[in-house]
């Protein structure tokens, strides 16, 4: 089973956790703007099933498309499809396999949200073809890891409104921003082999493109709290999510791959920060009520 767990990257977690982590945000948005006492528990733990399935599915699906370019990349050429260790068949059948485990969750949430769900499988499908035509495959990547954050509000509210069309719009550059930090491990190899991406477009001017792109999610995403509103929990917690970015932005160093990956991997940390803002918007004003006079 081994080569089947690493096709999914069940050992490289980060991937569900930043698909993950704008479902959370978009539910616990909702559940402030619903006054609800808390996030619905029992969508977080759908999103988490559904995040590792699909993200487990996008990684198959895209290791099935790029297997020959894989080949020719020193990162990527031991991945299970690139080297025989699973075979195109049998990554098509494991790929079905994800991809039913994440409609069975689709079909649990509401009918506005199924719909809003199924409106996502374009974008996946044409991802992993977008770095051969375009110098900026990680705005797609970007929409379609994002779209959690339409999902979570679409659960609870069963509608897109003003703060989920927001946060999603800050989602799509976090996501454009912190993939850029990641393409800069492969930009050698990708030179060579002619595949396209944001590091190699960007290059020494990636840390103000990296930089502008977090500040614009901040505006973005004080915007969707705002239209809510939320309240102070919330604001400190984008505030420590502010910090973390600006942390991210001194720490990068695009000529060191290791360092590249782990300021992106510190995503998960950041996204962590805002999530607990949120719940905590929701959950303490309910619980001190009793005690307040």
């Amino acid at each position: 089973m081994r080569p089947f767990l690493h096709l999914a990257r069940l050992d490289r977690p980060i991937g569900s956790w930043l698909l993950l982590l704008p479902c959370w945000w978009s539910t616990a948005l909702a559940a402030i703007a619903d006054d609800r006492p808390y996030p619905d528990p029992v969508l977080l733990v759908l999103f988490a099933v559904g995040a590792v399935a699909m993200r487990g599915a996008g990684c198959t699906w895209n290791d099935i498309l790029d297997r020959k370019i894989d080949r020719q990349v020193a990162r990527t050429r031991e991945r299970p499809v690139a080297s025989g260790a699973v075979s195109v068949p049998a990554a098509l059948a494991f790929l079905v396999f994800q991809a039913l485990i994440g409609l069975a969750v689709l079909l649990s949430l509401p009918h506005f949200a199924i719909v809003t769900g199924l409106a996502s499988l374009g974008v996946v499908a044409i991802y992993p073809l977008m770095k051969r035509i375009s110098s900026v495959p990680q705005l797609t990547l970007g929409i379609a890891f994002s779209w959690g954050a339409l999902m979570g509000w679409a659960s609870v509210m069963e509608t897109i409104s003003d703060p989920a069309l927001l946060l999603f719009a800050g989602c799509v550059l976090w996501v454009f921003a912190y993939d850029t930090i990641y393409a800069h491990q492969d930009k050698e190899d990708d030179a060579v082999v002619g595949v396209r991406s944001t590091a190699l477009l960007f290059g020494r001017s990636t840390g103000l493109v990296v930089a502008l792109s977090y500040a614009v999610v901040v505006i973005l995403f004080a915007m969707a709290f705002l239209s809510v509103p939320t309240g102070f929990f919330s604001a400190l917690g984008l505030v420590g999510f502010a910090l973390h970015l600006t942390g991210q932005v001194r720490r990068l160093d695009i000529d060191d791959p290791a360092r590249c990956l782990a300021v992106f991997k510190s995503n998960r940390d950041a996204g962590l920060i805002l999530f607990a803002g949120l719940a905590l918007d929701s959950l303490v004003p309910n619980t001190l009520a009793p005690l307040l006079p």
